[in-house]
């Protein structure tokens, strides 16, 4: 029995920590101006290897990687925004620039994309920019990247 109240005491500090995370997501969310949300969770931004190409005053705000194998990201491809511009931008950049390789960004609408927009070829360091303007009520974003024969996509960002 004397085990008993710290077990109850873990189980209300556990519960504390998910409502901080909780409220700390639902902050950030509101911080972009609650005109953006993610459906769902791309690996989190890391501005750190972006290579600043879609511009001034683009913001990296997600980002998917291109595995090569289970633990090597041969590339990633960073969603970008600019409120001065209100539009989206994607570029898919290569960890380790290298010999020519053929390499894909595409960025388009979800669940009914038109129009997307695609930079392919053989590059030695990234593919892009592409653009695309704010997604139409009830579409979402999404994007897809490649390098050589590795492939990777992800969608969210939906007004």
């Amino acid at each position: 029995m004397t085990g008993r109240p710290a077990d109850i005491n873990r189980g209300n500090t556990m519960k504390s920590i998910r409502r901080k995370a909780a409220t700390a997501g639902a902050l950030a969310v509101l911080a972009l101006g609650g005109t953006l949300a993610a459906t769902t969770p791309a690996s989190a931004a890391t501005a750190g290897a972006y290579n600043g190409a879609c511009g001034t005053g683009y913001e990296v705000f997600m980002s998917t990687p291109i595995m090569s194998s289970q633990r090597t990201v041969a590339a990633t491809t960073y969603v970008a925004y600019s409120s001065a511009d209100k539009q989206w931008c994607a570029v898919t950049v290569r960890n380790k620039p290298g010999a020519r390789v053929f390499m894909e960004v595409t960025l388009d609408t979800w669940p009914s994309g038109n129009h997307p927009a695609r930079d392919a070829g053989s590059y030695t360091t990234y593919a892009g920019p592409v653009y695309k303007g704010l997604p139409e009520p009830g579409q979402c974003m999404t994007w897809s990247g490649s390098i050589d024969i590795y492939y990777n996509s992800d969608q969210g960002l939906c007004p």
